[in-house]
């Protein structure tokens, strides 16, 4: 599974010429693409490990969704057990199905180990699942990126980020921008030489020359925040916030100026 941070992925360096089978797009287009648009992303992508996704261990929406829920907010390790725990409450080592979900005591996932949210959480994925809002993997793959976004975030405990790691890990999909996640922000910084993180629409805006393969440029800012290593990236600053410069409102009545509020930040005490 993957983690906020940094997705966890298969690194290899096989030869160019040996294909990734299942991915959906021409992976060779994709690095000349970004290659030729970004002076700064082709020395990225000739130095370090040939992107790659494990498009074998796709799961169904469902599956993969639960599992995301599962993940939110703790160690991967401690998910990992967890997870472990639920799979076992299903059959033939998958995760229970929608309707075994449904029926299973709160009190039997808690004491698996999830909290009372998730447990809501993996409870109304299984309702909706049933009910055909959570889309199968042959349906998911006929869906364009936005319709599964604007679906999957229906879901109680699902969010954005989450959609767009099933979208990139589990479906392939080669045009998805997280522009939310802490790895692909400090990652740019590294990248481009800033001492800030971008801001969410900043880095939206600077991926349009990505298009239409933003996935593989945001898998290489993952690689470039690792490579990096904590020495580094932790010394990468939130967003800037600019100030609101004072704003003068001449008052109808007196044609006095009357100052408004200079900042949204709270003064100090």
């Amino acid at each position: 599974m993957f983690s906020f941070l940094s997705p966890k992925v298969t690194l290899s360096f096989p030869a160019m010429t040996t294909p990734i089978p299942q991915l959906p797009f021409d992976l060779a287009a994709a690095m000349a693409h970004l290659s030729a648009k970004d002076e700064k992303l082709a020395p990225l992508i000739a130095e370090m490990a040939r992107f790659e996704i494990d498009m074998t261990a796709a799961q169904s929406p469902y599956e993969a969704l639960m599992e995301s829920i599962a993940y939110q907010s703790i160690s991967g390790k401690a998910a990992a057990t967890i997870f472990a725990r639920i799979k076992a409450l299903g059959t033939d080592g998958r995760p229970p199905a929608p309707q075994q979900m449904l029926k299973l005591p709160q009190q039997t996932l808690r004491k698996a180990g999830l909290s009372g949210a998730k447990v809501l959480a993996m409870k109304d994925l299984a309702a909706n699942t049933i009910q055909g809002i959570v889309p199968t993997r042959e349906d998911a793959c006929k869906m364009s990126d936005e319709e599964l976004v604007e679906r999957l975030i229906s879901v109680r405990g699902i969010g954005a980020w989450t959609v767009e790691m099933f979208l990139i890990f589990n479906l392939g999909r080669p045009d998805v921008l997280p522009i939310h996640d802490l790895g692909v922000k400090k990652g740019w910084s590294v990248t481009y030489g800033k001492k800030h993180m971008p801001k969410p629409q900043e880095l939206l805006a600077f991926g349009e020359q990505w298009r239409p393969y933003r996935t593989i440029a945001s898998w290489y800012m993952w690689r470039a925040f690792e490579r990096a290593g904590s020495a580094v990236t932790n010394k990468i600053l939130p967003a800037k916030i600019r100030r609101k410069r004072k704003v003068l409102v001449r008052r109808k009545s007196s044609g006095r100026p009357k100052p408004e509020v200079a900042s949204t930040r709270k003064p100090k005490t």
